[in-house]
């Protein structure tokens, strides 16, 4: 079956514009949507609650909203199984909401970018039912990934492989007659069974997908797992050592296989027939080198660079990333991502407010979300003021920013989360290793009182900690030295400064090797002091500062933004 998209943009999305390159430079705000507002007091954020802070994205300045997963979905990954592609899960809205809350962004300049999961469905799906209630070799099996088991009676799994979340990869299903039967591959949770790419009904179907959301509006999506749809799997299947030795050049049995993109060329046919086209973005933890293949204008256009928020906060480390990966966008003809913080990591308020990571030692804090946050001893006042400085340092940077939820707060990690109320199938299939990614979930705090702290009207869907009053919207709205002023100023000045997406390196005299500074086209000058000690303040007009100025100098772990005559 092929679908032909007929229906014409909303008349709403006139208002932004029909830039083609909109997206090279923007600054893009991610929105979890069940912990963002709340507003029908049933403990998870939703459509509506987006709706009805378009005012509060549109004063913080962003150009887009990435909205995370938002279908129907028994949340077993946090939304990234999926019931239905076409529709909003009824807790948090209905499809009349969706085009209301698109309708609300588009008339205040904002454009919205969703999440796509096309390497599973969720076991909830009608296809995966459909499966189970359908014979071996048959069609409905066809669309994912089934084998036969070995050993006696098939009792063992396919291979011994891992899933990302921990624990087999496989799960075996009952046949319809109630005997054991097939195995379905999983590469994360067993209720995200991988769809088989091979499966033409399978492109068909994402590609009308593709069509239904772009026509309600949607200016572009972000793809989940880009780099994990293709697979070929051979009738022998490699051990799960054999598998971690393969090299992921291509040819990988899972991972970043070439033909992947075929898939994504299908795709950004669909997005051209749109006037702007639609963008896509992928989530592709690849090798740097195979990265341009993903932001190059015949597939998504552009692809998520993880390597800032991998790095510490050092000076020569931040050069040589952003070095290397302004080259490498040059190559697919693409902008680059920045990103620092998202759904899946500690927030990197708290990140640079622990001890340096050794090499091959855990980069996501996992030590000490085990602890409870109680150690390593967190520099709560460090972490903030490097995260202010790291921030100021992004958002200068040619290319596109990416932010999220609760970073323009300051937030921290949320590590006090009892056992009893963590829901991250990480922490439940990985018990003593990780605790998952509920800290950096928990529900914004809009107000500095309530039992929700503004989030809605009754408890939130996870524990929000006493500490969260003093981050409030409420408590920095106004004030000057706020972590939320300092956002709204510099993405204010992101707008106006920005030409070119390209930068100049310039070296200071006498800074020394932990000062790092930059010129972009227009005047404008980022300089960030990464050491411990103050520094001379290079002349020119300030602009805005991550922490105050003493007369002559740049603080320790500060930013500033200089216009130079």
């Amino acid at each position: 079956m092929s679908f032909t998209s007929t229906a014409q943009a909303p008349a709403h999305s006139a208002a932004l514009g029909t830039d083609p390159q909109w997206w090279r430079q923007a600054a893009v705000y991610q929105i979890y949507p069940r912990s963002f507002a709340d507003a029908d007091a049933n403990g998870i954020g939703d459509l509506r609650g987006i709706t009805s802070r378009v005012q509060y994205l549109q004063d913080l300045g962003i150009d887009a909203v990435w909205l995370s997963p938002f279908y129907p979905s028994a949340l077993a990954d946090g939304g990234y199984d999926v019931d239905d592609y076409r529709d909003v899960d009824p807790k948090i809205g209905t499809l009349e909401d969706f085009d209301a809350m698109i309708e609300a962004l588009h008339r205040a300049g904002i454009r919205l970018i969703v999440d796509i999961v096309p390497n599973h469905t969720s076991d909830r799906h009608e296809w995966f039912l459909e499966a189970l209630a359908s014979p071996k070799g048959s069609a409905a099996r066809d669309r994912y990934i089934f084998r036969d088991g070995t050993g006696p009676g098939g009792d063992q799994p396919p291979s011994d492989w891992t899933s990302i979340f921990g624990g087999p990869a496989w799960t075996r299903i009952t046949e319809p007659d109630g005997s054991p039967g097939q195995w379905f591959l999983h590469s994360f949770a067993k209720e995200q069974p991988d769809l088989n790419w091979h499966n033409r009904e399978v492109h068909e179907d994402f590609l009308h997908t593709l069509r239904f959301w772009s026509d309600r509006g949607v200016d572009g999506f972000r793809v989940d797992v880009a780099h994990g749809l293709s697979k070929d799997l051979p009738a022998n299947l490699p051990s799960q050592a054999e598998l971690d030795a393969t090299p992921k050049d291509g040819s990988h049995p899972i991972w970043d296989r070439d033909e992947v993109h075929e898939i994504y060329r299908e795709w950004r046919g669909v997005f051209n027939e749109y006037d702007p086209p639609k963008i896509g973005v992928a989530e592709a933890w690849v090798d740097s080198s195979r990265r341009p293949k993903y932001a190059s204008a015949e597939g998504l256009g552009q692809a998520f660079n993880f390597d800032l928020l991998e790095a510490s906060f050092d000076a020569e480390q931040f050069r040589e990333t952003v070095t290397f990966n302004l080259e490498l966008a040059a190559q697919s003809g693409s902008s680059s991502t920045w990103v620092l913080s998202n759904h899946d990591v500690v927030r990197h308020a708290t990140r640079y407010g622990l001890p340096p990571k050794a090499d091959g030692e855990d980069k996501a804090g996992t030590h000490w979300l085990l602890s409870g946050g109680s150690s390593p001893e967190l520099q709560a006042e460090e972490g903030l003021r490097r995260a202010r400085a790291a921030t100021l340092f992004e958002l200068a940077l040619p290319g596109s920013a990416y932010l999220y939820q609760g970073e323009e707060l300051g937030l921290h990690e949320v590590a006090e989360i009892s056992d009893s109320d963590r829901q991250d199938p990480t922490f439940f299939r990985s018990p003593g290793f990780s605790v998952g990614r509920d800290g950096c979930r928990v529900p914004l705090p809009w107000s500095s009182t309530g039992a929700a702290f503004g989030f809605g009207d009754g408890a939130a869907h996870l524990p929000q900690p006493e500490w969260f009053a003093d981050f409030s919207v409420e408590a920095q709205d106004g004030a000057a030295d706020s972590t939320l002023s300092l956002y709204r100023r510099a993405l204010q000045l992101r707008r106006e400064l920005q030409g070119a997406d390209t930068l100049e390196w310039v070296e200071l005299p006498g800074a020394g090797s932990d000062v790092l500074a930059f010129s972009r086209p227009g005047g404008w000058v980022c300089v960030t002091n990464f050491g411990k000690s103050a520094v001379a303040l290079p002349a020119g007009e300030v602009l805005v500062s991550s922490q105050p100025l003493s007369t002559g100098e740049l603080p320790a772990e500060t930013t500033v933004w200089l216009r130079q005559h």
